[in-house]
This record gives C-alpha cells, structure tokens and sequence, in this order.
C-alpha cells in the first residue's frame, strides 16, 4: 500500500498531522487547566453567613420583612431633587452655589 518512505515525503502527513494533533490536544489539554482553574476560585470563595442569608431562599423573607421596617423609618416625602456637577464643571464651585441657595430658601 503505502510504503514509510512515500508516507514521510507527503507534506500533509509531515505538516498537517502533527498540527491537527497540536490544536485538538491543546484544546483539551486547556479545558483540563482551565477547569482547575475554576475548581480552584470555587474553594477560594466560601461565602460569608451574611451574605449566605441573602442567597438563602428560606431566610429570605425574613430580610425582606427587615428592609421594609427600615423604608419605613425614612421620610421619603421629604427629598429634594439637587444636581451635580457636569464633567466639565468645577466641582467646589458648583457646590459653593448649592450651598448658598440652599441657604437662601432656607
């Protein structure tokens, strides 16, 4: 059939075999690194037990409960609306006026 002279002369088994062994070996061969990888952030990150009760669906409505005493504290009739600077604007200026008409309705 195909003699080992004939088959070292052909430029796709010299060239094009090891290459497609080059890219599909690296392909797994990153998958493996890559998962590592992963494996390793996930032992890395434990969650705090604030946090964890956050996430936790049981405990839950327990801090919903818990924010909604806290919006009710605040006075949210009584807010007023103030800009801030442009990018362009000097800041401790633009703060300087606000001040002084905040001042002068008050």
């Amino acid at each position: 059939m195909f003699s080992w002279k004939t088959l070292r002369r052909n430029k796709t088994v010299k060239y094009g075999v090891p290459m497609l062994l080059l890219v599909i070996g690296g392909s797994f061969g990153l998958r493996e690194f890559t998962q590592i990888r992963y494996d390793a952030q996930k032992i890395k990150k434990r969650l705090d037990p604030s946090l964890e009760a956050k996430v936790n669906p049981e405990k839950q409505a327990v801090i919903l409960e818990e924010e909604y005493e806290k919006l009710k504290e605040i006075h949210l009739d009584e807010w007023k609306n103030i800009r801030g600077p442009r990018p362009w604007e000097n800041s401790r200026e633009y703060q300087e006026q606000q001040r002084s008409n905040l001042s002068k309705t008050h």
